[in-house]
């Protein structure tokens, strides 16, 4: 107990924690969580990222939260306490959506109030903070956050270029003489079948890439 009460913040352990999940632990590819709101959210770029701001702040902050009353908490009601706890920070990250960025809020509609029920959260409050002290459990928070959201950056990046021709709204193949090319939006990269296809591709392609995600199963 000493020894890990003397245990450096950014020890190789609680470094672990925060990068494992940005790829060899990744909640999305690896662990098959939250693909839900990477088929409804990643159109474009900017929902993307406000969503993965939003996903990353809440996991990380209900991590410290529920890790700081785990043993307080009645392990019959910890489910209800943790929804609680989730649901009282997506009421904050709404508002202040709609307050700052309102147009934002408008494409996200109700893919942000289901954050409340989102697997990676709910995941990570279960398997992590209910057995962790507060610091590991904010990085693991902001490590599995930030695995979801670079998966949803990368997907909603490839399918708004080759579905809209733009980067975060700004006409990327119009500018770069491809439309003159011949080259036309492809609007099966804009429809919820093609976001499933796209994680898919990533999936294959990290795992082939690392044989070991395919012997651990």
């Amino acid at each position: 107990m000493n020894d890990q009460e003397k245990e450096p913040i950014f020890s190789a352990k609680n470094f672990k924690l925060l990068t494992g999940p940005l790829n060899q632990n990744n909640p999305i590819t690896v662990q098959v969580l939250g693909i839900c709101s990477a088929l409804a959210v990643t159109v474009k770029l900017k929902p993307a990222l406000v969503m993965a701001l939003s996903v990353t702040i809440v996991v990380a902050i209900s991590n410290v939260v529920i890790a700081a009353l785990r043993e307080y908490i009645p392990s019959r009601i910890r489910i209800i306490i943790q929804l609680v706890v989730i649901a009282t920070l997506v009421i904050l990250v709404d508002q202040i959506l709609k307050a700052y960025a309102f147009d934002v809020s408008k494409q996200l509609s109700v893919f942000v109030g289901l954050i409340i029920t989102n697997c990676i959260i709910m995941g990570r409050l279960e398997a992590f903070a209910m057995a962790n002290k507060p610091w590991p459990s904010f990085l693991d928070g902001l490590g599995n956050g930030a695995g979801y959201g670079i998966l949803l950056i990368v997907v909603a990046f490839l399918r708004e270029l080759l579905g809209s021709g733009t980067i975060y709204g700004y006409p990327v193949l119009e500018k770069a003489g491809i439309y003159s090319a011949g080259y036309e939006n492809n609007g099966l990269m804009i429809l919820p079948p093609m976001a499933l296809i796209v994680v898919g591709l990533i999936i294959w392609v990290q795992r082939s890439r690392n044989k070991s995600l395919i012997e651990n199963k």
